[in-house]
C-alpha cells in the first residue's frame, strides 16, 4: 500500500511528495503514518526504528526513506525481489 493509498484511506489531503517534504507537514496523521510504517515493515521485513541502538528520527521524506534504505542494505540476507542491479 503506498502512501497515497494510505492517505486516501484514512480520508488525509497529502502535500504533494517531494524528496524535502517535510512529514509533520505531509498531511498524513499518526495513525496514517503508523499504518504506512506497518506496511512497510510487512513488505521489507525490517524496521529502521528498532533496527539499531541509535535512531535519528526522519523529519524529511528523503530521510524516511533513507532510513528504510540503509536498514534493508544492512541486514545479512535482502530479500530478492529487495536486490538492487
Amino acid at each position: 500500500m503506498t502512501i497515497e493509498e494510505v492517505a486516501k484511506k484514512y480520508e488525509c489531503i497529502l502535500a504533494p511528495l517531494t524528496d524535502d517534504l517535510v512529514l509533520l507537514e505531509s498531511g498524513l496523521d499518526s495513525l496514517s503514518l503508523a499504518v504506512v510504517v506497518a506496511r512497510l515493515e510487512d513488505e521489507l521485513m525490517v524496521d529502521p526504528f528498532t533496527a539499531s541502538e541509535v535512531v535519528d528520527l526522519p523529519l524529511t521524506l528523503r530521510d524516511f526513506v533513507a532510513g528504510y534504505e540503509d536498514a534493508v542494505n544492512s541486514i545479512d540476507t535482502v530479500p530478492p525481489r529487495l536486490k538492487r542491479g
